[in-house]
């Protein structure tokens, strides 16, 4: 190490110390401060450069990290076909990994618990439930025929030497295939960390064979543990991406929900761990969890009576694991060096790095073909013309070689290569047995076969591309069956937790003092709600204020309106008369709340001082009162009460000043009469990918819906219900039949009675609204053939041949059948004989009343009036 001069205050050098040391203050003197320079300066830099090249970022040729090619070069040296005690392998493995036993055999279980590379026996842990494996004196393991088929190839492998020198290892493994895309890695180095997610075995093959045609592709990640993925910011695995994933979630029937499924990261113990701290923490509430998960997860959620099932899959998907965001990472390690890189670069990489591969292999087999037929050539010769016959009366070996040379030079004009004296020394060492058991022809069919193969490797060479492509092909082939994709994508739609979280907390104001909070348990109750809601307050000053609940907040004095603030919400309309200033007019406006800054106050009115909220009301859809307004006797004035109808008014921003109500002083306001909603009814579309309802424009049109109006859902198993169309609903994947409910409308079904063994026909009506009821009988073997919304549905019964007649098919008309009856009545019996299959066929024409075509006509000419009012949003505001 280089040394420093100490120089003291007065500029005098001092006593010239070793560097890298510091020394105690002796004899009273100050302490002295050493700069720690020469080895300890690149130290830090050596060992990063060490974390990141040897151990935790793996390599782009060949996808390993380096303990983990060195588990699977010693799966190679030790294979025989049968299974090794995981132990025996890691010691083998400890003569190239400088690091202890206990990372080699975790790094093993890990590859092994992938199910591509090793085939394992004995207990290897479960990744579902995070069980760990046994110790690996009790486990085996060997190479799967996938690995010793793409892994190993010695005449074309990159060679190093071990840390010790004493043994040679694989650099890289000539890997022809993406096993980093496949396997997935993850690793955190020191300043830089790797997040490369796991890729179906099948789609990256696809994907190889579109790269090698010159074609578009996209992959995306698929999990061994299944679950359902939104990959719509996947990024190509570069950072910045994300990748959330949820559990599978069924409802077992109205109080059990079932997990079927697990997100990526996440194992069951962590997943129930999550879910019981959201119930402890009061976001969600269930009674009890049961953990049945052996070779498939099953995972029984247990709901108290009155529980929503629907809002609670939500809830879980909000504050529990069964929703994880994951964020990819793709680096990897190129000529020592790390490299960030897409997952779509990395398939090219190893794609083209396969093709290469594969044209060393062959030119490798192209030159031992050569060979051998340029040996088996020269021994032909050798015998067929008997020149070994010119080395009897050689005495020296120099003598020898140059008589078999010469014998054999009039007839090598065909041969592709000169001779060598190795050649010559070959042929001298062949057996007096086998020259005499030579046969001419048999030579000349494997000569004539070793050509075949020559030019097929030839022709393997210029076609290498669609020699690659063959490959690929192959390995799908052979191996691809059972790896189909687990993970199922989807577009997730976003949660609010406020909307679904358990509100198990009461809501106080004190309205005169200003305070808000569940501690104000003294004061007045507003509503109930949870700790991450926010809330929305008005003052009578004119001012407006969102915040979030706490156990006590000061937000002003003289609150006159509170409620939990939903910022989605833009059907919640505010009625509002304000006076500007102490003595000003009064201005009449009506607004929604939405984008607004928390904890900020906004000003209502024009900005006056002494301005006050003299009228208020918070309508939730919409409605539009009629107010009577009653002046003071102020002057001349002539009218002092009349009418004002919010329905006249536009709705318009918060900020808006309004339209003046009256120059005079009000005394008083009444409500005339109430309201009601002056919004346009809201579409409602059904998404059947993500089996959700939104207002998005996603998926099918239900149609539009008005405050009162329902949907109608039906299910295979004779059910049905009619429900308010919340955007937060959960629908059963056998469900046949989801509209919008018109009450008037009948129902028709067929469906077969498993007690009486009999198909019966029936036309009825829905009686119950909010509650599930079957409309087949309860019997077990009961079940629905088809069921009917149409007007006029027509059926078609087709009969099974019974010895060997056939009877002819029936259609009927439904309508004509049978008339509608009640909800519970059985229905007639549609036929004695044996059904073998019921159809529905088109419905027959029914004219909509006059009546209805007409307010049809009149709501879709109104929304192309440019004289029709408008909100923000767009929606018409009806008169």
């Amino acid at each position: 190490m280089d040394e420093e001069e100490n120089i003291n205050p007065e500029g005098q050098e001092e006593e010239k110390k070793p560097e890298g040391h510091f020394y105690d203050n002796q004899e009273g003197e100050q302490d002295t401060i050493t700069k720690v320079t020469g080895m300890y300066k690149d130290w830090f830099l050596d060992y990063a450069s060490y974390v990141i090249l040897e151990r935790a970022v793996p390599a782009i040729e060949d996808g390993f990290k380096p303990v983990q090619r060195r588990i699977m070069h010693s799966l190679k040296e030790l294979d025989d076909g049968r299974y090794n005690k995981v132990a025996n392998v890691v010691g083998h493995t400890m003569q190239y990994h400088p690091h202890g036993d206990a990372s080699i055999g975790d790094a093993m279980v890990q590859i092994g618990q992938k199910e591509l590379l090793i085939d394992c026996q004995g207990n290897w842990g479960n990744i579902l439930t995070g069980d760990s494996a046994a110790a690996s004196r009790y486990i085996e393991a060997r190479l799967s025929k996938f690995a010793l088929e793409v892994l190993y190839s010695p005449k074309i492998t990159d060679w190093g030497m071990s840390y010790d020198g004493r043994r040679a290892e694989p650099n890289n493994l000539p890997v022809k295939f993406p096993l980093l895309l496949a396997s997935g890695a993850e690793g955190i180095a020191v300043g830089l960390s790797t997040k490369v997610l796991p890729h179906n075995f099948n789609e990256l093959i696809d994907a190889s064979i579109k790269i090698l045609k010159g074609k578009p592709f996209t992959i995306y990640p698929d999990f061994m543990t299944q679950g359902i993925a939104d990959v719509s910011n996947y990024n190509d695995g570069l950072r910045g991406g994300r990748v959330r994933v949820r559990a599978k979630i069924g409802q077992l029937d109205k109080n059990t929900l079932v997990i079927t499924q697990i997100p990526f990261s996440t194992n069951t113990t962590t997943l129930i761990d999550s879910i019981l701290k959201a119930n402890e923490k009061g976001k969600i509430k269930i009674k009890k969890i049961e953990d049945n998960t052996a070779a498939n997860v099953e995972i029984l959620i247990h709901l108290f009576p009155g529980v929503s099932p629907d809002k609670t899959i939500d809830a879980l998907f909000a504050f529990t694991a069964c929703e994880t965001s994951v964020a990819p990472l793709g680096c990897v390690i190129e000529d020592n060096k790390p490299l960030f890189i897409g997952v779509s670069d990395m398939l090219k990489i190893s794609t083209n790095r396969t093709v290469q591969l594969l044209k060393s292999e062959l030119e490798i087999q192209l030159s031992e073909l050569e060979e051998q037929w340029h040996f088996l050539s020269l021994e032909r010769i050798f015998i067929e013309n008997k020149i070994y016959r010119d080395i009897e009366e050689k005495t020296t070996r120099e003598d020898v070689i140059q008589a078999v040379d010469d014998g054999l030079r009039p007839h090598i004009k065909h041969l592709k290569r000169d001779i060598t004296e190795e050649d010559i020394l070959r042929l001298l060492d062949i057996r007096i047995m086998r020259i005499s058991k030579f046969d001419s022809n048999k030579a000349q069919d494997k000569i004539e076969a070793l050509e075949g193969n020559i030019e097929q490797v030839k022709h393997d060479l210029e076609h290498l591309i669609d020699f690659a492509i063959a490959y690929f092909a192959k390995l799908k082939e052979k191996y691809g069956k059972g790896r189909e994709r687990q993970t199922e994508l989807r577009i997730f739609d976003d949660i609010e937790a406020t909307k679904v979280v358990l509100r198990n907390t009461k809501l106080y104001v004190n309205r005169e003092e200003g305070f808000v909070g569940t501690s104000l348990k003294k004061d007045e109750y507003v509503t109930d709600c949870s700790d991450i809601d926010d809330v929305i307050v008005f003052l009578r000053d004119g001012n407006m204020m969102v915040t979030k609940v706490d156990a006590k907040t000061f937000v002003g004095k003289d609150i006159i309106h509170i409620a939990i603030f939903d910022k989605s919400d833009k059907r919640t309309i505010y009625n509002v008369i304000y006076r500007d200033g102490k003595s000003g007019p009064s201005y009449i406006k009506r607004f929604n709340v939405s984008g607004v800054t928390r904890d900020k106050l906004y000003d209502l009115t024009n900005g006056a001082k002494g301005s006050q909220i003299l009228y208020f009301t918070c309508n939730r859809n919409g409605e539009a009162e009629v107010i009577t307004v009653i002046l003071r006797q102020v002057g001349t004035i002539k009218k002092l009460k009349f009418d004002i109808d919010f329905a006249k008014l536009a709705i318009k921003g918060r900020a808006s000043k309004g339209n003046l109500a009256s120059k005079y002083p009000i005394k008083k306001i009444e409500i005339k009469e109430k309201g009601i909603s002056t919004l346009l009814p809201r579409k409602v579309w059904y998404d059947d990918t993500i089996q959700r309802l939104n207002v998005d424009e996603r998926g099918e049109l239900l149609g539009e819906f008005r405050p009162s109006d329902k949907i109608l859902i039906i299910h295979q198993s004779g059910k049905l219900k009619v429900i308010t169309p919340e955007l937060s609903t959960h629908f059963e994947e056998d469900m046949v039949v989801l509209e919008k409910w018109v009450p008037k409308k009948p129902i028709s079904a067929i469906y077969y009675d498993g007690e009486k063994a009999r198909y019966y026909i029936k036309r009825f009506l829905v009686e119950a609204e909010n509650k599930e009821e079957a409309f087949i009988t309860e019997h077990p073997n009961s079940q629905l053939e088809i069921v009917s919304t149409d007007y006029r549905p027509v059926a078609e019964l087709i009969f099974p041949k019974i010895k060997g007649v056939q009877k002819e098919s029936m259609t009927i008309d439904i309508e004509d059948f049978i008339a509608v009856k009640g909800f519970k009545a059985m229905g007639n019996q549609l036929t004695t004989d044996k059904l073998k299959q019921v159809n529905l066929l088109e419905p027959l024409h029914y004219e909509v009343p006059v009546e209805v075509k007409e307010v049809r006509a009149k709501v879709e000419s109104d929304g192309d009036d440019p004289d029709v009012q408008r909100d923000e949003d767009g929606q018409i505001i009806l008169f």
